[in-house]
């Protein structure tokens, strides 16, 4: 018989590793519902200065989803908005962290005669006809929003913590160390005796862990999933209080920039796709591109007082020299006026799958303890549109456990005449 911890204890214990915008927000879901003592294991924070290793920080971010034929991300996708919705309605105690604006997305690509159809459910959806750009094949604009993402990462954690949850910093080189010893392995002196220690204070497995470590599935010892991989990403942050909107341009070979709307008066502007690019600072090569792209697509990026008084000028390749190319008869502005403008320059590595996002439920043993079974929820592989599915994957790998919990381990459940779904790993220190 295997044996896992007591499924009707009053709240069950689970580990949530990894703080990034994922972890927060399905430690979130699971601690608001008062049926679980939830803890997070996480080398970074959010209230961190940023930094390379913590991917969140320098997303855009916008809800723009992407999930396209793509049944549960479109679910997925749509759940998360609902929340960032309520969350940034006017009067609402979080409206700051949000700005509501009208998204325009210009596509070279073609999408076919169904279009942009996965998005056609956001507020105010409709395709444009009037092209300001020759080559676009397909446009449509929306209502949306952006997120002013290190106040909100913080507000996250701020919230779980207020729900009862609980954090531990701590560097995790394998999973069966969390499994083995919960929270309390990290806590505890490795000079105290075990049995010196409180029943409640003592190291024990945990009921669950929900694994959410981004980019650091690849070298997680005992996950080390060699599918995933980075998407590094470079964005500058720019001061344009005047900004009210957000555009998009996708180029026909799968180039794109963005300018969005950011609370506090600024605005975001990339970006770059960089698959397996480890750099962890930006280039300044790229930011003089992604000001020269994004001033194209958005003129209204330089000040009032010297921006383009004619029509939206084509979007340009980016090419040596200082400056833009402007329609006939008009003046350039130069670059510097904007360079101005800019408070930061970021760049992140997004954690991205091939496959996709990983959720999905094994079974580990408790690191030495091999008769004690711990299902796992892996919640990750969500490359740049890890805000966009926040809220929906949490709900997803909330149900994961439950159904987990509820049912029992493989072979409790082969022992009860039924089929078992998922794997059970030995979680010892090796293992994978």
């Amino acid at each position: 018989m295997v044996h896992f911890r007591d499924p009707n204890e009053a709240r069950k214990d689970v580990i949530v590793i990894g703080a990034g915008v994922i972890g927060l927000t399905s430690a979130i879901r699971l601690q608001e519902t008062g049926q679980y003592s939830v803890s997070i294991v996480a080398e970074t924070f959010p209230t961190d200065p940023k930094s390379i290793r913590y991917t969140s920080h320098w997303a855009g971010a916008h809800h723009v989803s992407h999930a396209m034929g793509d049944m549960r991300q479109r679910a997925i996708d749509k759940e998360t908005f609902d929340v960032f919705w309520e969350l940034s309605k006017p009067g609402a105690p979080t409206e700051g962290l949000f700005v509501r604006h009208t998204q325009t997305e210009y596509r070279e690509d073609d999408l076919g005669p169904e279009k942009a159809y996965w998005l056609e459910n956001m507020p105010e959806f409709k395709y444009l006809t009037d092209l300001p750009f020759d080559r676009v094949k397909t446009a449509y604009s929306f209502r949306t929003l952006t997120i002013n993402t290190p106040a909100y990462l913080a507000y996250l954690q701020s919230r779980f913590i207020a729900a009862g949850g609980k954090t531990v910093r701590a560097s995790i080189n394998h999973i069966s160390q969390v499994l083995e010893g919960g929270r309390h392995a990290f806590a505890v002196s490795p000079y105290t005796y075990s049995n010196s220690l409180s029943i409640v204070n003592r190291p024990r497995p945990p009921h669950a862990v929900i694994a959410c470590p981004g980019i650091g599935a690849r070298t997680l010892g005992g996950i080390m999933d060699e599918k995933v991989f980075p998407v590094r990403g470079q964005t500058l942050l720019l001061k344009a209080p005047w900004l009210d909107y957000g555009r998009t341009m996708t180029e026909e070979d799968g180039t794109y920039t963005y300018v969005m709307p950011r609370p506090g008066g600024l605005a975001l502007v990339g970006g770059t796709r960089e698959a397996n690019d480890w750099y962890p600072i930006p280039r300044e090569e790229t930011s003089q591109a992604i000001l020269q792209r994004a001033y194209a697509l958005v003129p209204d990026l330089a000040e009032p007082g010297a921006r383009y008084k004619s029509h939206l000028p084509p979007l340009p390749s980016p090419k040596p020299g200082r400056e833009l190319p402007v329609p006939e008869g008009e003046e350039a502005i130069p670059l510097s006026m904007l360079e101005m403008n800019t408070l930061e320059a970021g760049c992140g590595l997004r954690p991205a799958r091939e496959g996709g996002v990983r959720l999905e439920v094994e079974w580990h043993s408790a690191g030495k303890q091999k008769d004690v079974k711990i299902p796992v929820v892996y919640n990750y592989g969500h490359s740049g549109y890890g805000f966009i599915a926040s809220w929906g994957s949490a709900s997803y790998a909330l149900k994961l456990l439950e159904d987990a919990l509820t049912q029992g381990s493989p072979q409790d459940i082969k022992g009860k005449g039924k089929s078992a779904e998922h794997r059970t790993v030995d979680g010892s220190i090796g293992g994978n």
